[in-house]
């Protein structure tokens, strides 16, 4: 079966389904994408890897990586191979060096290790062709809409994480990220850093 490679094209908050994000995946050679629930942990590691954040200490996915790494295993790809009453599956290729291993994962745990080993992200046709949404232009709004998989089930967002920075100037905004940052709030860290680059 033919494999399909997906980049990440967007991350966002919903503002009507609490505790979801939806993460956007793009086909690289096509105008399907490929929109993905997850639960607000996942979205906070894989923001963090793609912002280039530096946590204080290792989230789970990095400690995950500084293991693999240790053990000269390394993820080669990322494949999204089936989808089940809307939840979808992923498996980590691996490879030792001697052998490849496939070692079945959550989709967003998946994702969150690709973007740390810049591995490539793969699925199949079926797949897209069944949950792939056609998108003209770059346009996200659509992301509002989606109904949450099981994949953000039980995930909630602490209500003191707001996105309302509009009002800060620039030097307060880059005060207030050092702070979220220092108190390791990757959550309101990303949602800051979104506010200074939209200003630049």
């Amino acid at each position: 079966m033919k494999k399909i490679k997906l980049d990440i094209v967007g991350l966002s908050y919903s503002q009507t389904q609490s505790g979801a994000y939806a993460l956007v995946l793009g086909e690289v050679s096509g105008r399907r994408r490929l929109p993905i629930i997850i639960g607000g942990f996942e979205a906070q590691a894989i923001a963090i890897e793609i912002e280039k954040m530096s946590p204080s200490r290792p989230l789970t996915h990095d400690l995950f990586k500084s293991l693999t790494i240790h053990f000269n295993v390394v993820i080669e790809e990322v494949i999204i191979y089936n989808l089940v009453d809307g939840i979808f599956f992923a498996k980590l290729i691996c490879n030792d060096g001697k052998k490849t291993a496939e070692i079945d994962a959550r989709t967003s745990d998946a994702i969150a290790l690709a973007v740390r080993y810049q591995c490539p992200i793969y699925t199949y046709e079926f797949i897209l062709a069944s949950a792939g949404i056609m998108i003209e232009g770059t346009d996200f709004a659509f992301l509002e809409n989606i109904e949450p998989s099981n994949e953000a089930e039980g995930v909630s967002i602490p209500d003191n994480i707001s996105s309302g920075f509009a009002s800060f100037t620039e030097a307060e905004l880059k005060e207030q990220l050092d702070k979220a940052l220092e108190e390791e709030n990757y959550e309101k860290a990303a949602r800051i850093r979104d506010e200074i680059s939209k200003r630049q």
